[in-house]
């Protein structure tokens, strides 16, 4: 069963062997919030993984990261930004999300995906804006999962972004 869940000290084991992993496979880590420091400092680290004010440079958001219960590791992150900025509206959306390069294609990103709206539900999150490069199926596939209607496409340094809205009740 998967969960979201706030980091904390005791999910630092588990945070290691994933960001080890991302590491080690040569990869970008997605999303951006879950290295945008290092992550073995770990008090700053923490810290870093909520901003709670918009200074002007970033608005408000929160990262959870994606546990298997069952297994006790995480399998991906999420980062959901609370509110658009003009630069988020044109090619970040609400929702950043990646799973770690072994748990691809068995469904956890679609699962996590969900569980990310249903935070943006508690929000009050109604229109989610979700983008991926055209290039990324995988994803462009969880978020039409999870009920993303495309909008259109746009280029952004060089690259094709496809934005998609999901509606919520």
């Amino acid at each position: 069963m998967l969960r979201l869940v706030k980091m904390e000290e005791t999910y630092i084991p588990q945070l290691f062997e994933m960001m080890e992993e991302w590491t080690q496979a040569g990869e970008e880590i997605i999303p951006w919030a879950i290295h945008k420091c290092d992550y073995r400092d770990t008090a700053k680290y923490i810290a870093s993984l909520e901003v709670k004010e918009d200074d002007g440079k970033y608005v408000p958001d929160s990262t959870f990261f994606c546990l298997d219960t069952e297994r006790n590791i995480f399998v991906g992150a999420v980062n959901i930004r609370h509110r658009l900025s003009e630069s988020l509206l044109r090619d970040g959306g609400h929702i950043g999300d990646g799973i770690r390069p072994s748990e691809r294609g068995k469904g956890m990103g679609t699962q996590m995906v969900g569980l990310a709206l249903a935070e943006c539900d508690k929000l009050g999150i109604r229109n989610v804006l979700m983008c991926c490069n055209k290039d990324n199926i995988a994803s462009a596939k969880t978020i039409r999962r999870n009920g993303g209607i495309l909008e259109n496409e746009i280029v952004e340094d060089g690259a094709v972004v496809q934005r998609y809205w999901i509606r919520r009740a």
